[in-house]
């Protein structure tokens, strides 16, 4: 093959360092494995701290075997792995340490292709943002949803369960017992969440942008056809290196606007939104919260799937998965590049769903408008978001009296206080839980209930946050409000007594305070210690909020591959 490939710089003819970065490659690689022929590196989150990721050490081998059988040389990079459920402060905290770290080790080393192993929540949009950033030919494999879960005869769905039993035993109703029982009927194989939750939300966002082959998000990880898939990945990318396709191509205006529109066929979560504006900022398009509003607005609930649904995410591939949902809604879709060579409107099959009980026609949807709801008014000037579909319809519009929490650890402490005066028509208040004040934006704004309202039999109340929550909760929370209160938001104006308006359909939430009231009360920054470690400084001090996509300001834009300086 002819020296045309960009790690031909590092491995052709014979100078000094070319001798270097061969002989140090050699062990076990052939003389052709340095002629030319496409290097491509498998960006691998596999780790034993991020469970839903554990199988990707097997889905890399077969990457590679589809790599080799196209001519390419494969070579795996272990990069950041971040496991939802065991990071603390939060995983959002290092998505952009991830990103970063993914887009310096593709930038220096010799790599002409990228294939991205991503599953668990953060680990997909932060490949994506690192891999943009750089913009060779990359592609993504998505690992897939674990098996359903089953408890006492009825679907037991992955974090959706967990939010529900824990309440269930806090207002009495369920022995303790029986949700340590739960756990193992819960988690039943490989994969992740297997509810519509931040995880299964971004492999269908990772296909609606184009950036997976078709027929990926959805494909459950124990499945074989996922390793058929993956094998495929390793030959298409070996072909994408030669057609010179890259993110920059894929990543449009268009294809963003697309995964918009799938996040609300789907019933996706919220966590969506703040990753779609961080990619959106990396690539240097132009979208904001008032373009998701609009594009998701009108678009039909199709799936009947957790916690938006009943059903789970093994039901929804057998149903005809992704592809059932975007043929019902090619319409409102845009022809954008895929990684796949053809339009994402093109590679739609047509096929309708098997079972209309999980994927519905456009014609008979759960809901005719599913779309994330961006709010306005004076507590979020900058924006907030609502699930509508997880929400309970009564509650979508209200009037309630504040009850304020000032950060997790005052909620935590008085929440089941039964000295605390709350009602079920109050609204919930939480501060302090933004990008800048936790630090790193949690999923605490689908705040437990207050034992005495569970007690009474209620199960949802209007909550509000500058925090995130799992795309696995449910109930009528009002998230991601811009700017958080550590940003001297107003939402540090707000008083328990306060009264607060939701009226979604109207897409306000407004505190109603007299404006000479509210000009004169100090603000509650309700914000966390001084940083303590390297990482937290540099967070906190370029940390965007929640409507620009919760991202480091510094990492907007692309960098492209070129690397001036030699190593030796």
């Amino acid at each position: 093959m002819s020296g045309t490939t960009r790690s031909q710089q590092w491995y052709a003819g014979d100078s000094r360092d070319a001798f270097i970065h061969r002989a140090w490659m050699r062990r076990g690689l052939p003389d052709h494995a340095f002629d030319g022929r496409p290097q491509i590196v498998i960006c691998n989150t596999w780790s034993d701290m991020t469970p839903c990721n554990s199988h990707f050490r097997e889905i890399a081998e077969h990457v590679k075997r589809g790599v080799w059988e196209s001519g390419g040389v494969p070579l795996e990079l272990p990069v950041p792995s971040l496991g939802e459920t065991l990071l603390r402060p939060t995983a959002m905290f290092f998505r952009d340490l991830a990103a970063m770290v993914v887009e310096e080790l593709i930038r220096a080393n010799p790599v002409d292709g990228v294939v991205l192993l991503g599953g668990c929540d953060k680990t997909v949009p932060s490949l994506l943002m690192g891999a943009a950033s750089v913009d060779l030919p990359t592609l993504m494999v998505t690992g897939g949803p674990m098996l359903n879960g089953s408890w006492k005869g009825r679907p037991l769905g992955c974090g959706t369960g967990v939010w529900e039993m824990s309440e269930e035993v806090r207002a009495g109703r369920m022995p303790r017992s029986d949700l340590r029982r739960a756990e193992s009927a819960m988690i039943r194989s490989r994969g992740h969440c297997n509810t519509m939750g931040t995880a299964s939300t971004m492999a269908c966002v990772a296909e609606a942008l184009g950036m997976t082959l078709p027929g990926n998000a959805g494909l459950p990880a124990p499945d074989s056809r996922l390793l058929e898939l993956s094998h495929t990945a390793g030959n298409r990318i070996v072909e994408m290196v030669a057609e010179d396709l890259r993110p920059s191509a894929v990543l449009t205006r268009e294809a963003l606007l697309n995964a918009v529109r799938a996040v609300a066929a789907i019933g996706g979560s919220t966590n969506a939104v703040v990753h779609l504006l961080a990619l959106a900022r990396r690539v240097g398009v132009e979208i904001g919260l008032e373009d998701i509003d609009r594009a998701g607005r009108d678009i039909p609930l199709l799936a009947d799937v957790q916690p938006a649904g009943a059903h789970l995410m093994e039901d929804f591939h057998r149903a005809g998965g992704l592809d059932a949902v975007l043929g019902q809604i090619k319409g409102r879709l845009e022809p954008s590049v895929t990684v796949s060579g053809c339009s994402l409107t093109d590679q739609i099959s047509g096929r309708a769903s098997t079972d209309l009980t999980v994927i519905r026609t456009a014609d008979e949807p759960i809901a005719h408008q599913a779309g994330l709801a961006v709010l306005r008014g004076n507590l979020c000037p900058d924006g907030a978001v609502i699930k509508p579909a997880a929400a309970t319809p009564e509650l979508l519009r209200h009037r309630g009296r504040a009850v304020v929490f000032d950060g997790i650890e005052d909620f935590h402490a008085r929440i089941d206080d039964p000295e605390l005066e709350v009602a079920a028509s109050d609204v919930l208040v939480l501060r302090g839980c933004g990008p800048r004040g936790y630090p790193g934006m949690p999923e605490v704004g689908n705040m437990p209930l207050p034992r005495k309202v569970l007690e009474s039999g209620v199960r949802d109340m209007v909550r509000i946050s500058d925090a995130r929550m799992s795309g696995t909760a449910f109930g009528t929370v009002v998230l991601h409000i811009a700017p958080e209160s550590a940003a001297g938001g107003p939402l540090g104006l707000v008083r328990t007594g306060d009264w607060i308006e939701l009226d979604v359909e109207r897409r306000v939430l407004r505190l109603d305070v007299p404006d000479e009231e509210l000009a004169a009360r100090e603000p509650v920054t309700a914000a966390a210690p001084p940083a303590e470690s390297g990482w937290e400084h540099i967070y906190r001090a370029h940390v965007e909020q929640a409507d620009r996509g919760a991202g480091l300001d510094f990492l907007a834009g692309t960098r492209g591959s070129f690397v001036a300086r030699e190593s030796h």
